[in-house]
C-alpha cells in the first residue's frame, strides 16, 4: 500500500488516486532563461524516480511537467543578448532536454509551453472575476483578491495575518492587499511586441501563479491527483495555485501535495552570490551523470541534499560496487519481477513508503553482497531489475566501472598494454616490475583486479 507525505496535510497517507488505476501528476518545471542547476536535477531525478515506481506499480500514469517560457527574467536575457524571446527559450529548453536525458530521466507525457496556453489563462482569469475573486488595480494589471479566498494559507500553514505582518513590500499599483498577487500584467511600452497579447484587460502577459493552473486544469481536469515540486515553490507559488484553481473551479484542486527538499552545497545553501552555484553541465564534466543521478536518490527526497565532491566521490564508489556485482556475476534476465519474493518485497516495501529510495537502495547493496557470496545469477539479476526501477544499472558494467565522464582523457590502450606489461614482468618473475606497474596505475586512478578470468581494470 502506497503511503505518500502529503504537504497539505502534513501527513502521510494512503494514496487513492481519483480514478482507480490511474494517477494524474503535475510539476513545475523550469524557467528557461539559463542553463539548469542542481535544484532542478534534483527535481527532474525525484519526480521521474515517482512516475517509473507509480508505472512500476501498475498505475496508468500522466505525467505533465511545464515550462515557464515568458516572465521578466526571460524577458530582460533576452533583450540583454539582443535575441528573440523565442530564440532564447528554445535553445535552453534544448540544453535541459540534453541534461534531462542524460541524468536518465525520462520525458514527461506533457511538456506544455506557458506560450501555448495564453488563452486558457485569460478564461481562468475571467472565472476569477466572475466569482468575484480578482480585480482590476489602478495601474492596469488584474490581481487576486487573496482575503476574498477562504482558506488562503493552508499550504504555507499561515494565517493571512501572520503572512501580512511579514510582508515587507508597500501597498502598491493599486493592490488591495500587498499579497495580491497579478493574474495579468499590462504592457510596458517598452517590452518587446512579442510579450504582448490581447486580452479583455487590456495587452500584456500572464502572470506567473497562473500559468501552472492554467495548464494543469487543461491537461488532467480541475482536480487531478498529485502536483510536485521543489520545496522553495511551496509559498507562495503552490499556495496561490490553489487559490487560483479552487476559487475558478469551484471544487478541490489536487489531492496530494509533494515537495521535495533543497540542495546544500557544503552545507550551505547554493546561490550565486556565494560563489557555490553550479549548472548540471558543471558537475557533468567531473561526474558521471547515473553517479549524479545516484547521489540524488540516495537520498530521501523530502530531506535537505547536499552536494559536496566527497559525496560524489562516495555516491561513485558505491555504485561502483553494484556494478562490480553485475560484472563478476552476470545476471541472468529476470521477465518480470516477483515482488512476493524476499528482497523484492523489501524493495516494494521501502518505496511505498513515501518513496524511501534510501532503504531501497540498501536493499540492491544486500543483493550484490549476495551475488558476490554464492555467485548467484538469480540475485544479480534482481539487482539489476530492480536498479532499473530506479533508473539504475542500466548500462554494461565494464563500460561503466571503466568509463564515465570524469575518466573521458583515459587512454585505454595504454591501460591495456600495461596490463600486459606487468603479467609479462610476472611471468618473467619480475615482480618489483609488476608492482610498480599496478601503482602506477593505481596513482592514475586505475584499479587492477586479478580474477580467475584475468586481470580487468576499473576506475578506482
Amino acid at each position: 500500500m502506497l503511503k505518500i507525505h502529503n504537504s497539505l496535510s502534513r501527513k502521510k497517507e494512503r494514496f487513492v488516486p481519483i480514478e482507480p488505476g490511474k494517477v494524474r501528476m503535475y510539476v513545475c518545471g523550469m524557467t528557461v532563461y539559463d542553463y539548469c542547476h542542481l535544484g532542478h536535477a534534483r527535481v527532474m531525478v525525484v519526480f521521474d524516480m515517482v512516475v517509473r515506481w507509480l508505472r512500476a506499480s501498475d498505475y496508468e500514469v500522466t505525467y505533465v511537467r511545464n515550462i515557464t517560457d515568458i516572465d521578466d527574467k526571460i524577458i530582460k536575457r533576452a533583450g540583454e543578448n539582443g535575441e528573440s524571446i523565442r530564440a532564447l527559450t528554445d535553445r535552453f529548453i534544448a540544453a535541459m532536454h540534453d541534461d534531462a536525458d542524460a541524468l536518465g530521466v525520462q520525458r514527461p507525457d506533457h511538456e506544455p509551453r506557458a506560450t501555448e496556453y495564453v488563452l486558457p489563462m485569460q478564461k481562468l482569469i475571467g472565472e476569477l472575476m466572475g466569482h468575484g475573486l480578482a480585480y482590476k488595480a489602478d495601474n492596469e494589471d488584474v490581481c487576486f483578491a487573496v482575503r476574498k479566498f477562504e482558506g488562503y494559507g493552508k499550504l504555507s500553514g499561515k494565517s493571512l495575518d501572520e503572512l501580512r505582518a511579514g510582508e515587507r513590500v508597500e501597498v502598491a499599483g493599486g493592490k488591495q492587499d500587498p499579497l495580491d498577487f497579478v493574474l495579468w500584467k499590462h504592457a510596458r511600452a517598452d517590452e518587446p511586441e512579442e510579450v504582448k497579447w490581447a486580452s479583455p484587460w487590456g495587452a500584456g502577459r500572464p502572470g506567473w501563479h497562473i500559468e501552472c493552473s492554467a495548464m494543469s486544469s487543461e491537461l488532467l481536469g480541475a482536480q487531478f491527483d498529485i502536483h510536485g515540486g521543489g520545496a522553495d515553490l511551496q509559498f507562495p507559488h503552490h499556495e496561490n495555485e490553489i487559490a487560483q484553481s479552487e476559487g475558478a473551479h469551484q471544487c478541490s484542486f489536487v489531492n496530494y501535495w509533494m515537495h521535495n527538499g533543497f540542495v546544500r552545497v557544503d552545507d550551505e545553501k547554493m546561490s550565486k552570490s556565494l560563489g557555490n552555484f553550479f549548472t548540471i553541465r558543471d558537475v557533468l564534466k567531473e561526474y558521471a551523470p547515473e553517479v549524479v543521478r545516484f547521489f540524488i536518490l540516495r537520498a530521501h527526497y523530502r530531506s535537505p541534499l547536499n552536494y559536496s565532491d566527497a559525496h560524489l566521490v562516495d555516491a561513485r564508489n558505491a555504485l561502483s560496487r553494484l556494478y562490480t556485482a553485475l560484472r563478476n556475476v552476470p545476471p541472468v534476465p529476470l521477465p518480470v519481477v516477483d515482488w512476493s519474493s524476499p528482497m523484492a518485497a523489501r524493495f516494494k516495501v521501502a518505496m511505498d513508503d513515501d518513496f524511501n529510495t534510501a532503504e531501497a537502495l540498501s536493499v540492491l547493496f544486500d543483493l550484490a553482497a549476495e551475488a558476490n557470496r554464492s555467485q548467484s545469477a538469480e540475485a544479480s539479476g534482481l539487482l539489476k531489475e530492480l536498479g532499473g526501477v530506479l533508473g539504475l544499472l542500466e548500462q554494461d558494467p565494464t563500460a561503466f566501472l571503466q568509463g564515465g565522464a570524469e575518466s573521458a582523457g583515459d587512454d585505454s590502450a595504454s591501460v591495456n598494454a600495461r596490463i600486459q606489461a606487468r603479467i609479462a614482468a610476472k611471468k618473467a618473475r619480475n615482480f618489483a616490475e609488476a608492482d610498480r606497474i599496478r601503482a602506477e596505475l593505481l596513482a592514475e586512478g586505475i584499479a587492477l583486479e586479478d580474477t580467475a578470468q584475468g586481470t580487468i581494470w576499473r576506475r578506482a
